[in-house]
């Protein structure tokens, strides 16, 4: 079966990078086997970026650590997966980016995300019973319902895709639509996430030397508004360390949109605090804020940089909050909610 296997695949990108480069065929590596929801980002960033290169061609690897070592080692690029708006960042990746020497995502896009529940052919005519559910830890933990409703233990697998390729009987396996037609399943039950609307957000990587030229081209394409995201480590700890970070991208004007901490593996209570920002690591405000932190002794690192997606900013309704918590009227007095058994019980006055 062809590669590009995502005519119906909804997926957007960076439509900036479509005049960016003229280099020529190389190889855009993912998370396969075929059908995972990186080949799909692979097939949607290869078609993003086809100006680029006459012939991107993505291909498959077997783990995000051989895929960042053909990156690293200028074989080709690479896509992985990033953030889900269900189960929030994918943390190894995130780490992998943190400790990676020569890896630094310079596009980006996103994927609507949409789980099958599979079974090896003809499993169910032959009355085998159901026992395991089988995807990547991300898929496994957004069919909870699904997986609660057949009484299924766990079995986490490298891929979604590679779960559906080496399902057995007694197992479901969740992943996309594609999956049953590329290994010959039967379909169990369509549309099985708990969450309808579940987007993945994926980077595309290249060497770091080679993305100043491709940001260059991109500014000259009359881009002019990006997102970076960009680590910071600390060297010295203690109360308002991090309140100071924070004071110094916010008297810049920064907008950030998302913040995430990271622990330093094996050492008790440190961290590594990677942002989301609405600008450039060249432009004059936020060039300023870096110098100011690398001067201050503290570790920088830019993760990605790549033109800024529109983003919805949607308010955040009564319905959407979790269990518990406090949530009065601002406008309400203070003696309104000061006072109330709940927020006495949730705030553990």
């Amino acid at each position: 079966m062809s590669q590009d296997i995502t005519d119906n695949t909804v997926c957007d990108g960076n439509r900036a990078f479509e005049a960016a480069s003229r280099r020529q065929s190389l190889p855009l590596y993912y998370l396969g086997p075929q059908g995972s929801f990186t080949h799909q980002a692979a097939v949607c960033a290869s078609r993003m970026l086809a100006s680029l290169s006459e012939n991107i061609t993505p291909m498959p690897e077997s783990t995000i650590p051989k895929v960042m070592a053909h990156v690293r080692d200028g074989e080709g690029w690479g896509v992985i997966a990033w953030e889900n708006n269900v189960e929030g960042y994918v943390v190894p990746n995130l780490d992998m980016m943190i400790d990676a020497d020569d890896v630094v995502g310079f596009a980006h896009a996103g994927v609507d995300v949409v789980f099958d529940a599979f079974v090896p052919q003809r499993s169910a005519k032959r009355g085998v019973a159901l026992r395991e559910a089988t995807a990547h830890p991300h898929g496994l933990a957004q069919c909870q319902r699904f997986i609660a409703r057949h009484h299924l233990t766990l079995m986490p697998a490298t891929s979604n895709a590679a779960a559906c390729r080496d399902v057995r009987d007694g197992q479901v396996a969740l992943g996309p639509s594609i999956c049953g037609e590329l290994y010959h399943l039967d379909t169990l039950e369509h549309h099985v996430q708990d969450y309808h609307g579940a987007r993945t957000e994926f980077l595309v990587l290249a060497r770091r030397d080679d993305v100043p030229s491709l940001m260059a081209q991109v500014k000259a394409d009359g881009n002019s508004e990006f997102e970076t995201i960009i680590a910071f480590i600390p060297l010295s700890t203690g109360p308002g360390v991090l309140a100071n970070l924070l004071d110094v991208l916010r008297d810049a004007g920064l907008n950030m949109t998302s913040f995430i901490s990271r622990p330093i593996k094996g050492h008790a209570g440190t961290y590594s605090f990677v942002a989301a920002v609405d600008a450039a690591p060249w432009q004059p405000h936020f060039r300023s804020v870096l110098t100011e932190v690398v001067e201050h002794g503290d570790w920088v690192k830019t993760l990605a940089v790549y033109p800024r997606r529109e983003r919805p900013n949607p308010p955040v309704n009564e319905w959407m909050l979790p269990q518990g918590g406090v949530c009065f009227d601002p406008h309400a007095i203070p003696e309104a909610w000061d006072s109330s058994v709940d927020a006495a019980r949730e705030l553990l006055w």
